[in-house]
């Protein structure tokens, strides 16, 4: 089984919940393009890219039209993820370890729903800085606390507070996504603050299904 095979357990083949994660992906793909303006010969770093072999999975992989410009890097051993994509590089990797390129390697460096499961605070700035040392452009994108249905739960509402999030994952048996281990629910505060790390230009925004300040994902780029 894909290690990341947890992530899509809410997202039935086929269901509004799949269709509606792939209008939100194809929407960050747009934005992705829009703030990274990569060109034809950029070499663009994916880092988090799924073993999950559906229509929601690995956007930039499905859409991008120079996927041989692709380094992609995930936690298996990607058997699946390099026969939907021959095209690409692949790379293993191990989490919460410094990435295996040199400075600067790359044009462009993206990471999609995968901040949010770095474990702690301190991994987290780690796979920032990294993404930064690699690239000269940066874009990450995670899934927004404030939309009104849980990411990764299906859970609506409860999420907003950790004690009401809590109660309702204990109630319907998914209480390991109350672990920062597991999770950590993401807003445009926290994001901010990885700003001030970073000595490049930055921006912080909405992306995926458009609900204003309830919109799906947010986005952190660094140009």
């Amino acid at each position: 089984m894909p290690v990341d095979q947890q992530y899509y357990r809410e997202v039935a083949s086929g269901s509004t919940a799949e269709k509606l994660l792939i209008t939100a992906r194809d929407r960050i793909f747009q934005d992705f393009i829009a703030h990274m303006q990569p060109s034809a010969s950029d070499e663009v770093l994916d880092v988090g890219v799924s073993d999950v072999i559906n229509d929601g999975a690995n956007v930039l992989e499905r859409s991008y039209p120079h996927q041989h410009k692709i380094t992609a890097c995930g936690l298996g051993e990607g058997v699946g993820f390099k026969a939907a994509f021959p095209l690409c590089r692949y790379v293993q990797i191990e989490p919460n370890t410094r990435l295996p390129f040199a400075d600067n390697e790359f044009d462009v460096a993206t990471s999609n729903a995968v901040l949010e499961h770095a474990g702690s605070h301190q991994n987290q700035v780690l796979l920032v800085k990294e993404l930064c040392r690699v690239a000269r452009r940066v874009f990450i994108t995670v899934p927004n606390r404030f939309f009104p249905v849980e990411h990764h739960t299906a859970i609506p509402l409860a999420h907003y507070l950790d004690g009401t999030f809590r109660i309702a994952c204990m109630i319907t048996g998914k209480s390991e996504w109350t672990d920062e281990q597991n999770l950590i629910l993401m807003t445009r505060k926290r994001l901010l603050a990885f700003t001030a790390l970073i000595a490049k230009s930055a921006a912080v925004g909405y992306t995926g299904l458009s609900l204003g300040p309830l919109s799906s994902n947010l986005y952190l780029a660094f140009r």
